[in-house]
């Protein structure tokens, strides 16, 4: 017998109304009674809505009636914070004091169950970027981060490296003539996808009513530190789950997230938990969603929508680019890094928010990327317990966006670019290579969270070279 699937629109024809009921109602029915047939579950359903005052004290039905009758409405619950949970985090003496001190606040969340910070970490808004968060049954927006869903995806074609300067123009024509930068820009003709037609969309008003803008925007990237690239790849190790062998070859690596629709949908989920979650001030950006909410539950589905949408954003792209320099790829490889995952944890279920951190779980393929000057990694994870199976997501800022801009020169970073060979398109100071730390160093700092299989070489780079900010 296959498992239980239930819908809103299921819940709504036996007799509920819009709102959160709805999705705790889902929750407990999937929790409680995950092989009783469809049909009598909603009957079941059915009867709590036309008479909910029967089901009132009901061992596993008194939260639906609460929820349908507004009796456990607990909004504006205040908490308060608890000792700090111990937690490892990774060449801390690499980590600036502003990212350690918001990590010590998160792990003083009633909710928090264990946490670890990388190496790359700095300060950001509620949870450090580089921070990984472990809760129990709730969903921190900020601990997610503003761009959901934001990843990398490196496509490797069985070429030698020689071909990148002898296709240079070619190469990065295709780049320029397949790809769009920049916050709030979409494209003219809309690509079709099916991921435009997720049925979530339909769930909630504020997904509707970010459909058309994320149907615009689908194949496109960010600002800030978002690119796309060609580079020199060197598998060092075979990785036979990819088809792939040791040895040199051509990649084309993307960054960047989910676009206006996971940031509005970051938006709106935060300031529902802001408003529902009183912390001290301290730690008011990391207000959660409880899972057993219909806000929640509302949550967790827009964020797995945004962060399908932002795969198929990088999936799209490559596809353009691959058709034009006509040569299909070997194999691709790729991860979220701003995101939430329900995972076992030393035998607990916990939600994990990984806040610019790769997946690093026993086995499993990521990719690290450096600099516009420096190597990124392929990487495989070790599922080290400690790092709640996580490693850093890049090389992290040393210098934010206004000190970059304020102490490094143009010609300086023009140079720099020179001497390493790199043709760059876009790309402002504040994501000039000296602004980032040394990747080396992070690396280093990181040995036993994963095994390196090869490298990326940026050659050719793609930014939008406005120098908006976007947090991943």
């Amino acid at each position: 017998m296959k498992g239980l699937k239930l819908h809103g629109k299921d819940l709504i024809a036996a007799g509920f109304p819009e709102g959160r009921a709805i999705g705790i109602a889902i929750n407990v029915m999937l929790k409680h009674h995950r092989k009783t047939n469809k049909e009598e579950v909603l009957a079941d359903l059915a009867r709590i809505a036309a008479d909910p005052s029967t089901y009132a004290e009901h061992e596993l039905y008194a939260p639906i009636v609460d929820a349908l009758t507004g009796r456990d409405r607990k909004r504006e619950a205040q908490h308060e914070l608890v000792a700090r949970k111990d937690y490892r985090a990774y060449g801390s003496e690499h980590i600036e004091q502003g990212a350690i001190h918001q990590m010590e606040i998160a792990m003083k969340l009633p909710v928090t169950v264990a946490g670890a910070l990388m190496p790359d970490a700095h300060q950001g808004y509620g949870l450090p970027i580089g921070g990984v968060l472990a809760v129990e049954n709730a969903v921190i927006p900020y601990a997610v981060g503003v761009d959901i869903g934001c990843r990398m995806c490196l496509s490797i074609f069985d070429m030698h490296a020689f071909e990148l300067q002898k296709r240079k123009k070619e190469l990065t024509n295709a780049l320029l003539r397949n790809t769009l930068f920049g916050a709030g820009r979409g494209l003219a003709r809309p690509v079709e996808h099916e991921v435009i037609d997720r049925r979530e969309f339909g769930e909630l008003a504020l997904l509707r009513n970010l459909q058309a803008t994320a149907a615009k925007q689908l194949g496109t990237s960010g600002s800030g530190n978002h690119f796309v690239e060609f580079g020199e790849v060197a598998i060092t190790m075979d990785i036979p789950e990819k088809g792939l062998k040791a040895g040199k070859y051509i990649g084309l690596l993307s960054h960047s997230g989910s676009r206006g629709l996971g940031a509005n949908v970051a938006k709106h989920f935060t300031k529902l938990a802001m408003e529902s979650c009183r912390l001290p001030r301290e730690a008011q950006h990391l207000a959660w969603l409880p899972l057993d909410w219909f806000e929640g539950q509302a949550y967790w589905m827009a964020m797995n929508l945004a962060g399908d949408y932002a795969s198929a954003c990088h999936h799209v792209i490559h596809e353009r680019i691959t058709k034009e320099i006509d040569i299909a790829p070997l194999a691709m490889i790729e991860n979220h890094h701003n995101f939430a995952w329900k995972e076992i944890h030393e035998g607990r279920e916990v939600i994990v928010h990984r806040k610019g951190a790769t997946p690093a779980g026993k086995g499993v393929l990521g990719v690290i990327p450096g600099s516009m000057t420096a190597p990124g990694f392929i990487v495989r994870g070790t599922g080290v317990v400690e790092s709640i199976a996580s490693a850093s997501h890049g090389a992290g800022r040393v210098m934010s966006r206004t000190k970059a801009k304020e102490n490094i020169s143009p010609s300086v970073v023009k140079k720099h670019l020179e001497e390493h060979g790199i043709e760059l398109i876009g790309g402002g100071i504040d994501e000039a290579p000296m602004a980032y730390k040394d990747i080396n160093t992070v690396m280093a700092s990181q040995r036993e969270l994963v095994d390196v299989l090869g490298s990326f070489t940026p050659k050719i780079v793609r930014m939008c070279g406005d120098g908006s900010a976007s947090e991943d």
